[in-house]
């Protein structure tokens, strides 16, 4: 399933709109050389194609990175090297920072890496990318397709296909097997007979060589596509999690598919981390190890454990106020608590604080000690079970406790 159908056919020309509007944008072309000497590159022509939002503009150059800077300097951009060895620069427009790359050719790859020449030729810099799909180029001002590998039919079709041999491609970054699915994902067709598919099978094992890190970030990025269940499927079906992630199973996909069900009645946005812990079986230990092999961060861990710890008692707000907001709406979505028509109501809801500390237990009576903090935790079960009651209510409540002597007044 795709983010959104494609036109068939796609124009033979990037249609106005968006980047191509953009008087920064143009500006910056025209710097660059306003002669065919600057090119955008790769998404941000993909997607204009198909009318979908872009983030961020790439443009690809037949300059050397020195030759960029001193134009950007003297036409008053700035520009930071932040790729230099690797040909890139990046240009700060008033929209935000635009990278800029120079042809460029691989010399050596091994997987994880490559090393690359300066090249002079358009189709030799296109050859070196992934998918047809990405291969795209665009003239910034007349919207001209530069296409040397077919992938506007590509992407008409809903096809991702590895430029070349798919084989080699991934050889030179194993990463391209995620990549593969993550675009398939957003843009494809799930299709297990195709040879891209079968080269992302057999070549599953290399991604072992991947940096953990890596791994998750791509993962991340196909799980929040609006609907990676078909790719999941084939990924599952192929044994492409067996050497990364074994413990994902043939029931993960469905279990990410009630999940998206649940994100829509929600009204949730897709989340892939959550999407991950659905692909998981539902074992905290489980989801604890994953997240530690792809080295997640802290917080999204501290959220896994959330979303999968013990059950909580009471109602959704009951569960909001012992877990916070995120952490309900995530059992809520992952199917562990109440119906998703629970979740506008706690959208709505801010969850209160006990009205009555530890002094005022001491001040009824009770014997300072550690005693105080346990009749808290009880009177704040009591609290919450009797609908979050103001102060005078809740110190009511308070005088059935444990511990006290006497009645006072509170004050």
């Amino acid at each position: 399933m795709t983010d959104a159908a494609a036109p068939d056919p796609l124009p033979d020309h990037v249609p106005a709109g968006g980047w191509r509007d953009d008087p920064d944008l143009l500006r910056l072309a025209a710097v660059l050389g306003g002669d065919g000497e600057a090119r955008v590159v790769g998404g941000a022509v993909r997607d204009r194609l198909l009318e979908l939002a872009v983030k961020d503009v790439d443009i690809a150059t037949a300059h050397r990175p020195q030759a960029v800077i001193e134009r950007l300097k003297a036409a008053g951009i700035k520009a930071i090297p932040t790729g230099i060895a690797h040909g890139t620069v990046t240009g700060i427009l008033p929209r935000g920072p635009v990278e800029i790359t120079t042809l460029r050719h691989d010399v050596t790859t091994d997987g994880r890496r490559a090393t690359v020449a300066f090249a002079s030729d358009w189709r030799e810099d296109a050859a070196r990318r992934d998918f047809t799909m990405n291969a795209l180029y665009a003239d910034p001002s007349t919207g001209a397709l530069h296409d040397y590998f077919g992938g506007r039919a590509d992407l008409a079709l809903g096809r991702v296909r590895f430029i070349g041999d798919a084989a080699t491609r991934i050889d030179e970054d194993h990463l391209r097997i995620l990549r593969y699915f993550r675009f398939l994902a957003r843009f494809g067709v799930a299709d297990a007979a195709t040879e891209d598919y079968a080269a992302c099978v057999a070549k599953a094992p290399t991604l072992m060589a991947l940096s953990r890190e890596r791994i998750a970030d791509e993962m991340l990025k196909l799980l929040g596509t609006a609907d990676p269940v078909p790719a999941l499927r084939l990924m599952v079906e192929g044994g492409i999690f067996t050497s990364i992630i074994p413990e994902i199973t043939g029931d993960g996909p469905n279990r990410v598919a009630a999940l998206i069900a649940r994100e829509t009645a929600m009204g949730e946005a897709p989340d892939g981390l959550l999407r991950l812990v659905a692909l998981l079986p539902e074992d905290g230990a489980v989801a604890e190890r994953v997240a530690a092999r792809l080295k997640l961060s802290n917080k999204a861990r501290a959220r896994i454990g959330a979303a999968l710890g013990e059950a909580v008692t009471g109602d959704a707000r009951a569960l909001a106020y012992r877990l916070g907001h995120r952490g309900a709406l995530d059992r809520i979505a992952l199917g562990r608590a109440f119906d998703p028509q629970e979740a506008p109501m706690l959208a709505a809801w801010t969850a209160p604080r006990l009205p009555v500390s530890g002094g005022d237990l001491i001040a009824r009576g009770m014997t300072a000690g550690p005693q105080v903090a346990q009749a808290l935790r009880a009177l704040e079960e009591e609290w919450i079970a009797a609908g979050y009651p103001a102060r005078e209510e809740t110190l009511a409540l308070a005088d059935s406790l444990p511990g006290l002597t006497r009645a006072g007044d509170g004050n």
